[in-house]
């Protein structure tokens, strides 16, 4: 019974990083510049050249590990991948929220759930606290996943594989092959 529910958590945890990833990715491929223009709103002592590279290059990683999830393929380096990315989030969200920044943090794009850009739901899910508070929430996801042994399902699968007579035969008291 645990072990299916562990096994149920891992994939219901994989498949929410997979279309949070994609979903962000998408949102900020539909207009790059204005993520650019978001990345500016951080303040970072980065050089614009970086920013902007950023703007071009995190959505399609975003893009990648969020499928590789959905897929449940390649998960152990699509997970380190989310789970760096994850770190920079925490810490951008968070120098921006201490420093005390009023930015949309660039993440999603709300209004594919009908929330109004300037309505107040939307500005508090866009904003710095509460995207600092969900991509630490997200870490914790990734890292639980990455702790259990990545892929959701794949040790269930391996358990699956074992053979039945060799597995009775062990629990028979013996040694699991045959004579």
């Amino acid at each position: 019974m645990r072990m299916a529910l562990d096994t149920n958590l891992q994939v219901a945890l994989r498949w929410l990083l997979g279309l949070l990833l994609v979903w962000a990715a998408l949102s900020k491929l539909a207009n790059v510049g204005e993520f650019y223009g978001q990345l500016l709103g951080y303040r970072l002592p980065l050089p614009n050249l970086l920013l902007k590279l950023t703007a071009a290059i995190l959505p399609w990683l975003e893009l990648l590990c969020g499928l590789l999830l959905l897929a449940n393929r390649l998960t152990l380096p699509a997970l380190t991948w989310a789970q760096v990315l994850f770190v920079i989030f925490i810490v951008a969200t968070g120098q921006a929220w201490w420093r005390g920044l009023k930015i949309d943090c660039g993440c999603l794009n709300l209004s594919l759930l009908g929330f109004a850009p300037d309505g107040a739901a939307s500005r508090f899910l866009q904003s710095t606290g509460f995207a600092f508070f969900r991509a630490l929430g997200l870490a914790f996801a990734g890292g639980y996943l990455l702790r259990c042994g990545t892929h959701a399902g794949a040790t269930q699968l391996a358990r699956n594989s074992i053979n039945p007579s060799a597995l009775r035969s062990r629990t028979e008291g013996g040694s699991g092959t045959q004579s």
